[in-house]
C-alpha cells in the first residue's frame, strides 16, 4: 500500500509540473497585429533611422524615432502606475572607429525596465533595432524606411511591453531599442558593457531582427516557420572548460543553446501551430546581430527571426530594377506574422520571469555504473526540480523526471555514457528555469 501511494504521488507530482499556465494563453491573445502595424508604419515614416542621421528634426531621422519610442515606453509606464524605468543609455563612437562611422555619433539605446518583485536585479531582455540602412551603409540621408529590418522587431518589442505591463513578475524584464546595429553592433556593445558595470544578472537576451516577412526570395511562403539562432558554447569559456568537453561532452550545450531550447519548448507547448527552427549557428552565414555583443560579454543570447528572408527587401536603395521592386517598405511586412513572433517572445519573457533562477551548480556522476547521478544547489523560490536527458544526437530535451524538492537524484538504469543531462528549477506555478548542463563531475 505504501508503495502504491508513493507511485501515485510521483505520478500526480509529475503531471502537476507538466501543466500549462492559463495566463500564458491570455498573453498570446492580447498581442495585437493592428497595434504592431501602426507602430511599424510610424517608424517607417521617419524616412530614415540611420544611426548617423538627423537627431534634431521632430519628423525625420533617428533622433525623432528614438524620442517616439521613449514616449511609447513612457505611455505604457503611466498606464501601469509607473511600473517601468525608462531611460536612454548612450555611448560616443568616434569617426573612423570603422569605415561605417563617417562622423562622431552618439549611439543611443532606449531602455524600459519592468522590475521584478523578488529578483529585481535578475533580467530577461527583449530587443529590437532602431536603426535602418540602404545599400551604402555610410549613406545616412537617403530614404531608408526599414519597415521589416527592423521596425518589425522594434514594434514587437513595444507591443510585448504593452501586453506584459499588465502582469507582475518575480524577475525583471527589459524591453530595449538598440541603435548602431548596422554600423557595427554598437548599441548591443554599449548595453552589454552597461550591464556588466551595473552588475546585472542577465538570464539572456531575445534579439528580434526581422520578424515580419513571410515570402522568401526562394519562393517559399510561410507564416508559421521562424528561426532561433544560437551559438553552441560561450566565447568566454576557459581553456579548462574546453578541455573538459573532450571527455564529458557539451559541445552544443552552452547557455545560449539552452536558451534556444527553452524558447523552442515553450513555443511548442503554448503555440503548437508554430514551427520553431533551431539553427546551430550564431547568426546567418557570415553575418551578425545584436545578441552577439552579449554573447561576447558572457551572457546568453539568441536571435529570433523570420525563416524565409527576401534579400531584395533588406539593405537596398528603393528602386525598380529589371522588374524587381527593391527596398524595405511597409507593404512587405506581414503584421499577423509579426504578431505571432511577438507572442513567442512575450510568453518566453513571462515564463522565465515567473520562474525561479536556475541552479548555479549541477554535478553529475555515475562513471562505470548502471545509473546516472545528479546533484545541484538548492534554489530560492523553487518548489522542485526536473532532471532532463536526451540522446547525444538530439537537438532537444526529450525526456524528463520531476524529482520534487530535493538536491540530488539517481536515474536508475540510465547509463551516463549514452545521454546528455541537465537540471531545471521549477516554481510554484510550474514555470521552469532554463536547463543547466552539468558543470562539475563527482565520483
Amino acid at each position: 500500500m505504501k508503495y502504491f501511494f508513493t507511485v501515485l504521488f510521483a505520478i500526480f507530482s509529475s503531471l502537476g509540473f507538466a501543466q500549462t499556465d492559463l495566463r500564458v494563453y491570455d498573453i498570446i491573445n492580447s498581442v495585437s497585429a493592428d497595434r504592431i502595424g501602426k507602430d511599424v508604419e510610424t517608424l517607417a515614416n521617419f524616412g530614415t533611422r540611420h544611426t548617423l542621421s538627423d537627431t534634431i528634426s521632430q519628423t525625420r531621422g533617428i533622433g525623432a524615432a528614438r524620442r517616439w519610442i521613449k514616449s511609447e515606453f513612457d505611455k505604457i509606464s503611466s498606464n501601469c502606475n509607473d511600473c517601468f524605468e525608462v531611460f536612454y543609455q548612450k555611448d560616443l563612437v568616434k569617426k573612423g572607429d570603422n569605415a561605417r562611422i563617417v562622423h562622431d555619433v552618439w549611439v543611443v539605446n532606449v531602455v524600459a525596465i519592468q522590475r521584478g518583485t523578488k529578483y529585481p536585479n535578475r533580467f530577461i531582455i527583449m530587443s529590437g533595432d532602431i536603426d535602418s540602412r540602404v545599400s551604402d551603409p555610410a549613406d545616412f540621408t537617403s530614404d531608408s524606411p526599414g519597415a521589416n529590418d527592423n521596425a518589425s522587431g522594434m514594434a514587437g518589442t513595444i507591443e510585448a511591453a504593452r501586453v506584459l505591463s499588465k502582469y507582475q513578475f518575480e524577475s525583471s524584464i527589459i524591453y530595449v531599442g538598440l541603435s548602431g546595429e548596422e554600423q557595427g553592433l554598437y548599441g548591443g556593445k554599449g548595453l552589454a558593457a552597461h550591464a556588466k558595470e551595473k552588475g546585472w544578472d542577465i538570464v539572456g537576451i531575445l534579439n528580434n531582427d526581422m520578424i515580419g516577412n513571410i515570402t522568401g526570395v526562394d519562393g517559399v511562403v510561410s507564416n508559421r516557420d521562424f528561426r532561433i539562432f544560437s551559438e553552441p558554447v560561450p566565447p568566454t569559456e576557459t581553456e579548462q572548460q574546453r578541455n573538459a568537453r573532450r571527455f564529458y561532452g557539451g559541445e552544443v550545450d552552452g547557455i545560449s543553446r539552452q536558451l534556444a531550447r527553452y524558447v523552442y519548448q515553450t513555443t511548442k507547448t503554448y503555440m503548437p501551430e508554430m514551427n520553431p527552427m533551431m539553427i546551430y549557428r550564431l547568426d546567418r552565414f557570415g553575418r551578425g546581430g545584436h545578441h552577439r555583443p552579449f554573447n561576447d560579454a558572457g551572457f546568453a543570447g539568441i536571435r529570433i527571426m523570420e525563416a524565409h528572408e527576401n534579400y531584395t527587401q533588406q539593405h537596398q536603395d528603393i528602386r525598380v530594377e529589371d522588374g524587381i521592386a527593391y527596398g524595405d517598405v511597409l507593404e512587405h511586412v506581414n503584421f499577423d506574422y509579426a504578431k505571432k513572433l511577438t507572442a513567442v517572445n512575450a510568453i518566453n519573457l513571462a515564463s522565465i520571469a515567473w520562474a525561479p533562477p536556475a541552479p548555479e551548480t549541477v554535478e553529475i556522476g555515475g562513471i562505470v555504473e548502471p545509473n546516472a547521478k545528479l546533484r545541484w544547489n538548492k534554489v530560492d523560490g523553487a518548489v522542485g526540480y526536473k532532471i532532463y536527458w536526451r540522446d547525444t544526437t538530439s537537438p532537444t530535451w526529450d525526456h524528463y523526471r520531476y524529482v520534487g524538492d530535493v538536491t540530488e537524484h539517481t536515474l536508475e538504469g540510465i547509463v551516463i555514457d549514452n545521454y546528455f543531462f541537465g537540471v531545471a528549477a521549477v516554481g510554484k506555478d510550474g514555470h521552469e528555469s532554463p536547463v543547466v548542463f552539468p558543470n562539475k563531475v563527482f565520483r
